[in-house]
C-alpha cells in the first residue's frame, strides 16, 4: 500500500459538476487513487507528504486524437504547405520505410512530449503497418514510459488503383486486418477500470478503406467490447469524396455502417452541418477536435461551440506530429478557445470550458468515467503547475491564466500516482539519448528520401 498527501495547494482545479476549485486544500491519494480532499490536518496520514504550497492542482489532460509515428516526418519540404490530400501523397511513401524501431522510438519521443505539456492519457491511430510494425511495438513503448495509453488498430485497404488514396504498397488485406484486430485486442486490450491500455479498431479513412472494412470493423469492435476511431468530415475534399463516392455527406456515410454511438469518436468533424451535429449529440458520438492542425492544414474552424450546446461529447487532439507540428495539448486547448472566439466572439468560449475540454471531455470522449477529475475515487492523473511561473506573471485568475497566459508546464504529473515528470523532466527515460535516436532515425529517412 503506497499513500501520498500534497498539502494546503493553492487551488484544485476538480473539474467537477459543480466547477468547485477549493483553495489551500490538500489532496490524500492511495494506491493510484484520489481517496480523499480537505484541510491537511483533517486526512490521514501518508508515507510521504509534499508541500503543495505556490502550486495548482490540475486533472491531467487527455488527448484523443494522434499519430505518434509521425513525430519522424515534422516540416517536410513538400508537406509543408499542402492541404490534406496532397500532405498524404508527400508522406505516404516515408511512413512506408519506418520499421519496429521506428514506431518504438517516435512513440515514446512524443508521449513524452505530451507529458510534459500535462497529458495523462493518449489515443493514438497507427494505420500504417509496412515491414515488421506492429501495434504492439507502440503499446510496450507507452507501457515503460508509464502514461496511460489508448491504442488503436488503424488500416488502410485500399489503394490508388481501386480509387483509394494511399499507394498500393501501404494497404493490406482485409481478412488479415480483421485477424490482428482481434488479435491484438486479446493480448493487450484491459477493460479494468483505471488501465494502462485500452485498445480501439480504427478504419484510416472513408477515403482508404471500403465500406465492408468498416462495417465489419464496427461489428467486431461491438463484439470484442471495444471502441471505434476513424477521421471524418475533415475538410472539403472529404466532404467532396464522400459525395462523390457514396452519395452521401460522411455523417450518413458513418450511420450507414454503425458508426455512430457511445462507443464511436471521430476525429476533426471541421465540416459537420447541423443534422450531423444533432446525429452525434442524439447517439453520444464522440468528436476529438484538433485545432491547430486544423489551421496547419488550412481545413477551417470546427463548429466546436454549436456542438457543445447541442450536447456533443467534444476532446482535444493534437493529431500527427507532421500535421501540427508539436505535441502540446495545453497549447490545443488555448487554440480551441482562441479559434471559437475568432468565429463568433469573444464570449463564445471561457478558458474554464477550453480546460474541461482538455481534461473531462476528452475523458468522456474516450469512455473513461474515472480520469478527467480530481475527485475521490478517480485516478491519481493530475499535473501540479507553479503559479511562479513566468508566463503566469501578475496573474489575477491562476486557473485562467494556465490557459489565457500559456503554455504553462507541470512542474510535476502524476499518473495512477506515479510521478512520470519531476522537476520538469520525464523521469523514466532517459531523454536525451532518447532525442539523440530518433534524429537519428529521422536523418536515415532523410537520407532514403
Amino acid at each position: 500500500m503506497t499513500t501520498f498527501r500534497i498539502d494546503h495547494l493553492d487551488v484544485i482545479v476538480t473539474m467537477n459538476d459543480a466547477g468547485d476549485e477549493p483553495v489551500g486544500q490538500s489532496l490524500f491519494v492511495r494506491d493510484g487513487r484520489i481517496e480523499a480532499i480537505g484541510p491537511a490536518d483533517a486526512l490521514p496520514a501518508a508515507e510521504h507528504i509534499i508541500d503543495g504550497r505556490g502550486k495548482i492542482a490540475v486533472p491531467g489532460l487527455v488527448n484523443t486524437h494522434h499519430h505518434l509515428y509521425q513525430n519522424l516526418t515534422r516540416a517536410v519540404p513538400g508537406a509543408q504547405d499542402a492541404l490534406l490530400f496532397d500532405w498524404l501523397k508527400t508522406l505516404y511513401p516515408i511512413w512506408g520505410r519506418m520499421r519496429s524501431e521506428h514506431i518504438w522510438v517516435s512513440t515514446q519521443v512524443g508521449l513524452g512530449e505530451l507529458a510534459l505539456s500535462g497529458c495523462t492519457t493518449s489515443s493514438d491511430h497507427l494505420y500504417i503497418y509496412p515491414n515488421d510494425c506492429h501495434l504492439g511495438d507502440s503499446i510496450e513503448a507507452a507501457l515503460a514510459l508509464g502514461v496511460r495509453f489508448h491504442p488503436t488498430r488503424g488500416a488502410m485497404s485500399i489503394g490508388e488503383s481501386d480509387g483509394g488514396l494511399p499507394p498500393d504498397a501501404l494497404v493490406e488485406d482485409e481478412d488479415a486486418i480483421l485477424r490482428d484486430c482481434q488479435d491484438v485486442v486479446g493480448q493487450y486490450h484491459d477493460p479494468a477500470e483505471h488501465s494502462m491500455t485500452r485498445v480501439g479498431l480504427a478504419p484510416c479513412s472513408p477515403f482508404s478503406v471500403s465500406r465492408e472494412l468498416m462495417r465489419d470493423a464496427a461489428v467486431l469492435a461491438r463484439e470484442l467490447g471495444v471502441g471505434l476511431h476513424t477521421h471524418l468530415a475533415e475538410n472539403d475534399e472529404d466532404i467532396a469524396y464522400s459525395l462523390e463516392k457514396f452519395g452521401v455527406r460522411p455523417g450518413t456515410y458513418a450511420e450507414q455502417l454503425g458508426w455512430i454511438g457511445d462507443d464511436v469518436w471521430h476525429a476533426h468533424c471541421v465540416k459537420l452541418d447541423a443534422s450531423e451535429i444533432d446525429l452525434f449529440a442524439r447517439s453520444g458520438t464522440g468528436v476529438a477536435h484538433c485545432p491547430c492542425s486544423n489551421m496547419r492544414l488550412g481545413s477551417g474552424i470546427a463548429p466546436i461551440r454549436a456542438m457543445r450546446d447541442a450536447g456533443v461529447k467534444v476532446g482535444l487532439g493534437v493529431d500527427g506530429s507532421a500535421s501540427n507540428d508539436a505535441a502540446d495539448l495545453a497549447s490545443e486547448a488555448r487554440q480551441a478557445m482562441l479559434l471559437q472566439r475568432v468565429s463568433l466572439g469573444a464570449d463564445a468560449m471561457s478558458a474554464r470550458e477550453a480546460l474541461r475540454i482538455a481534461t473531462r471531455g476528452g475523458a468522456e470522449v474516450l469512455n473513461r468515467p474515472e480520469l478527467g477529475q480530481i475527485q475521490p475515487g478517480f485516478a491519481a492523473d493530475f499535473g501540479l503547475y507553479d503559479v511562479n511561473q513566468v508566463a503566469g506573471a501578475g496573474d489575477w485568475d491562476p486557473v485562467a491564466a494556465l490557459i489565457l497566459c500559456g503554455p504553462m508546464r507541470p512542474k510535476t504529473l502524476f499518473i495512477g500516482g506515479h510521478k512520470v515528470v519531476e522537476d520538469y523532466s520525464l523521469t523514466r527515460v532517459d531523454w536525451p539519448a532518447l532525442k539523440e535516436k530518433h534524429s537519428k532515425l529521422c536523418r536515415d529517412l532523410v537520407r532514403r528520401t
